[in-house]
Order: structure tokens, then sequence, then C-alpha cells
């Protein structure tokens, strides 16, 4: 395998953020089981409309393929991943493990997560390990891309080269807080940043506008496909932080076709977030084959994936 195509052919997201245009990129879950076909031909729809595909890993500690085996599928079928790498799993031994592997696949994009607690998943009993969290797993990545392991031990066979970024929720309750951890991950060297998904646009704007703007790192608004009043009231009870307002809900309930409707609603976020930040996470759970169609309706062109060199 030429190894230097691979990682030159696919780090096209970090060429675009380092570029400055305006990104695009969506979430698909790995597989239950050992078969990627119905992931990749989810993945397979945003090519061409997005610089990359997150895989989560093991999203609201709900078991999936490991996150890192699917980016390279992924990888190999030509679509581009930001590979999701959650700390509640691991240990430092295992985390650095993984970033090698990532590396030597040619897996360059990380998200740095803490993880969802493994009490709100499908193994409560399972025993959470959480050696690190967020900011100290970036600062190993900033480590390892120097090319020393965590005891700053060289790393003899080569560096890593990872563009590693991290997620942000500007609907947090704590605007301190919000702030606070936002600056850390910043010094801990991420170089980009996903939202939570956005239902409050005023709040992320003042975030964009009084901590953000400092900092010139892009940052993704989380867009989520909601498909019915009922599914936007699951969220409301099962995602901790988020509050889609009763208008939208109300909207959705009204529709002929609520479906429709979430693909309206989806696209004016964009259109929103377009005016206030650096690009959108587009989420749409299970029909990430309808994400093109929101963006059409948004007016974002699709992807130029000849990124000058």
């Amino acid at each position: 395998m030429d190894h230097t195509h691979s990682t030159t052919a696919l780090s096209l997201f970090q060429k675009a953020a380092q570029a400055g245009e305006f990104l695009v990129t969506a979430e698909v879950a790995p597989p239950k089981g050992g078969n990627p076909t119905h992931m990749i031909e989810m993945a397979a729809t945003l090519k061409g409309r997005v610089h990359a595909v997150n895989i989560t890993d093991g999203s609201r500690a709900v078991l999936r393929m490991s996150s890192l085996v699917a980016s390279a599928i992924l990888l190999q079928n030509g679509i581009e991943p930001i590979c999701q790498i959650a700390c509640r799993d691991r240990n430092r031994i295992a985390l650095q493990a993984d970033l090698m592997g990532a590396h030597a696949l040619g897996i360059r994009n990380i998200l740095a997560l803490t993880g969802d607690p493994v009490k709100a998943g499908d193994h409560p009993d399972a025993k959470a390990v959480f050696d690190l969290e967020s900011v100290r797993l970036l600062q190993l990545i900033q480590k390892m891309n120097q090319g020393f392991d965590c005891n700053d031990k060289p790393l003899t066979d080569g560096a890593t080269d990872l563009f590693a970024g991290a997620a942000v929720d500007p609907q947090c309750a704590s605007w301190s807080g919000l702030q606070s951890r936002f600056e850390r991950k910043i010094a801990a060297g991420a170089q980009f940043f996903q939202s939570q998904l956005i239902t409050d646009f005023e709040r992320l704007e003042k975030f964009m506008d009084k901590i953000a703007s400092v900092h010139k790192k892009p940052i993704l608004a989380g867009i989520f496909l909601l498909k019915s009043a009922k599914n936007a009231q699951f969220i409301n009870r099962c995602v901790p932080g988020v509050n889609i307002p009763e208008h939208i809900i109300d909207r959705l309930g009204k529709a002929k076709d609520p479906l429709e409707e979430g693909v309206k609603i989806a696209a004016e976020q964009v259109q929103i977030a377009r005016q206030l930040c650096h690009g959108v996470h587009m989420m749409a759970v299970k029909r990430e084959d309808l994400i093109p169609q929101i963006l059409d309706l948004a007016g974002v062109k699709p992807v130029d994936l000849v990124v000058a060199k």
C-alpha cells in the first residue's frame, strides 16, 4: 500500500479547515454486528456533499463496532472519516495504541471525547475506565504528534500526524464553565470543534462573538434532523442539555408529512448557522441519505473535493 497516497488523498477536511472553507461533516454510526454494508451505503450517499464523516465511538454508551475499524472501512471506500475516540472504555495504553493504529491506517482526523456514562447505555454493568478525559486526550495527541508517548518517551517508529478536534456545547447552562473548558481544549491542541445539536441560535451567536471569535478555530454547529414531534419529545427527555423548543414540536405535530417538515427545519437551521459559524455537523440518525436534500434546500453547494495542494 502506498502510504504517501493514502495520507494526502484524504486529508481534505484539514485542508478545507485551514483554508477557511465552510465545513460540512455528518455523523454515521458503525454497524451493530459484523456486516458494514449498511454503514457504507449511508456514508456513500454523502460523497461529494461533506468534507468528512464522523464515526461514533459507542455513542450513549451503546455497543457498536469499533470506531477505528469502521473509520478504516470508510477510508477503503474513498470516504474521509473523522474517528471519534472516547476515554470511557480504554486506559492510556489502549488509547495510544489506537491512535498509532489510526495514523498507520491513514486516518488523520480524530474527535477526542470523554464519552457518555456507562449507566446511560445498553451495558450498564460494564466497568467504566475514564483513565483520561477529553482535555488530557487532546494533550496526549499533541505529544504523540511531537513524537513522544504520554511518559515523554520517544516514539521510536515515528510521530503521529493527527488532526485533533473536540466537542463543544454552546448551550451549556454554565457560561464560565463553557468558556474555561473551551479554552482548555484550545490550549491542549484542538484544531476544530463540533457542537452538540443546537436549538438556541442566539446562544450560539453569543458564544461565537464572546468566546470563539478570539481563537480562530472552526466551529461546526450540530444540526439534527427531527423526524416527528414524538422524536423531538424523545430527544428532550433522553438527551441531556438539549431543549427542542415547543414551536418546533408544534410545527412537526401539525405537518402532513412530519419527515418533510423536519428536513425543512434542518435546512433553515443550516442557513442560520452559515451566518454565525464556520460549518455544520449534520446528524440524521438512520436517515443519513436525507442529508444531501437538507443541504440542497439550504443552498449549500457540493463540496469541492479537489482542494488545492
